[in-house]
């Protein structure tokens, strides 16, 4: 019964069984679709606003919630639990496990940072027609001394695999890997940044420090193919 449900379903937005499959092991293996992100994800973004109520109804036996941000064309899934910034939880039962991952310090120390960049440009108005905000890599190393007084690690390896972890999150953009060797590149911060740092933890870091119960409100979602894990909220200190 189930099976003829979603095949009638399908035939009416003109989607194939393939077609919502492809979309359906895309979506909960990467846990984001950004349009802007390549002709791949373009693609299935068309194809997940073809059939938005389906994918929706699928994922709501599972309790698994959508975000889907229409002005900047990015769909994110959240697991149960999780806490969904500008999203009322409606189940706060516990989630350990399942399609979550849980950021590095380092990797959480940047996402923290970047939101408040990117809180930054959109109150002065330098964000472009999709969103997005450009930062330096100067930029970034100079707002993590104030903000955290961090650094971003010394290493060119770990940090590429923090901003290689960031692109796969698509919270940033960039062209070239080895571009990052240099302080004087530029990424781009993706507006779905606004997903995984709510206001709360947002404005406690610019007041002097997010606290570690603060960080715990910060969800991320994962796509890591290797892992095979999707979101999670990050309970990890930042000390």
């Amino acid at each position: 019964m189930l099976d003829n449900y979603i095949n009638e379903a399908l035939a009416s937005v003109q989607v194939t069984r393939q077609e919502f499959s492809e979309l359906m092991i895309r979506l909960l293996d990467y846990g984001v679709l950004c349009r802007d992100e390549s002709q791949t994800e373009a693609m299935l973004y068309d194809r997940y606003v073809q059939c938005a109520a389906l994918v929706e109804e699928y994922l709501a036996v599972l309790n698994v919630r959508v975000q889907h941000d229409r002005q900047f064309f990015f769909v994110r899934i959240f697991p149960p639990g999780a806490n969904v910034p500008g999203v009322p939880d409606d189940d706060s039962s516990p989630f350990n496990h399942g399609f979550r991952v849980r950021p590095s310090q380092h990797e959480v120390a940047v996402i923290l940072v970047l939101r408040a960049e990117y809180q930054k440009s959109l109150r002065e108005g330098q964000v472009d027609e999709k969103g997005r905000a450009m930062l330096s890599l100067e930029g970034l190393a100079i707002a993590m001394n104030n903000l955290l007084k961090r650094q971003l690690p010394e290493g060119l390896v770990e940090r590429k695999q923090i901003f290689r972890r960031l692109k796969q999150l698509r919270l940033i953009q960039y062209q070239l890997e080895d571009d990052l060797d240099s302080d004087e590149s530029w990424i781009s911060i993706q507006p779905s940044i606004t997903s995984f740092v709510g206001e709360e933890v947002l404005q406690a870091l610019v007041e002097g420090g997010a606290s570690g119960e603060q960080t715990q409100r910060i969800t991320s979602v994962g796509d890591d193919s290797t892992e095979n894990e999707g979101a999670a909220d990050i309970n990890e200190e930042l000390s």
